[in-house]
């Protein structure tokens, strides 16, 4: 592994399980349907940088999924992760956080992290906190050697193509309603004591707060993924709410057995 990390947790108590670290395997950059990037050999890049719509960002890759708003701190130790950092650090702090998984491969839609905060060792690692900003999609790969560089075009949410034509704050209303339910359930469950769940919202418009719940999706990455590459807000709030409930009736059920075993 190039690293270790803390996955990202806004709030910890609606948390899942966080994934435990793998061998991360060689990068599989895949566009639908399946196509590979093309790659070419211009000059090497070290940071972000601009030239029209074409933009380069150094990557990196993780067994995790980074959001827009959201914290990551990451401890760096990998030589080249080492010399992308020493690099960024005289620039302008920006790299793009990818996932990857051993069976699916590296994706190739990703969230910008920028450092806020870093700290170098006397051993020349460097432990970082980071934030998440705008999200991307890989569209060449431009180097692999001695880390990944790509050309990067910017995602955002286009206007909702609901049917139903949703009311966005309603329904990032019910998502945060399911949200304080799995939270008071879960805590009744490990024994914490029962009290009122905070304003979770924190008068984020939907978009971020769509970001914030898939944020605490972290014991399933590749659902993460799913939701961050969706460029639907009403999708994206629809299908978290679709978890919750699904995860809220697992918990019922599970409460309904200690209930009946309270021994179990």
């Amino acid at each position: 592994m190039a690293l270790l990390h803390s996955p990202q947790s806004p709030s910890p108590s609606t948390s899942l399980i966080s994934p435990k670290p793998h061998p991360r395997p060689a990068p599989n950059f895949l566009s639908p349907p399946h196509r590979r990037l093309r790659r070419h050999h211009p000059s090497l890049s070290c940071s972000a940088s601009k030239s029209d719509d074409v933009v380069e960002l150094p990557l990196f890759p993780l067994p995790l999924v980074l959001f827009p708003g959201a914290i990551l701190p990451l401890q760096i130790f990998e030589f080249r992760y080492r010399m992308m950092m020493h690099t960024l650090l005289h620039t302008d702090l920006r790299f793009g956080v990818i996932y990857t998984d051993p069976s699916t491969g590296t994706a190739d839609v990703g969230c910008v992290g920028e450092v806020v905060k870093h700290e170098r060792l006397v051993d020349d690692r460097f432990f970082l906190i980071c934030k998440g900003q705008e999200r991307f999609r890989v569209t060449k790969l431009v180097r692999t050697k001695p880390y990944l560089v790509a050309e990067v075009a910017w995602l955002e949410d286009r206007p909702s193509s609901s049917a139903q034509n949703q009311d966005l704050d309603a329904l990032a209303h019910d998502v945060e309603a399911f949200m304080k339910d799995v939270i008071r359930l879960s805590n009744r469950l490990n024994g914490k004591p029962d009290k009122d769940v905070q304003d979770l919202r924190r008068n984020l418009f939907p978009t971020p707060f769509s970001f914030f719940v898939a944020s605490t999706f972290e014991g399933a990455p590749r659902e993460q993924q799913a939701l961050l590459e969706l460029e639907d807000t009403a999708m994206r709030l629809n299908r978290e709410k679709d978890t919750l409930k699904n995860t809220l009736n697992y918990l019922t059920a599970a409460s309904a057995v200690k209930d009946v075993f309270p021994s179990a």
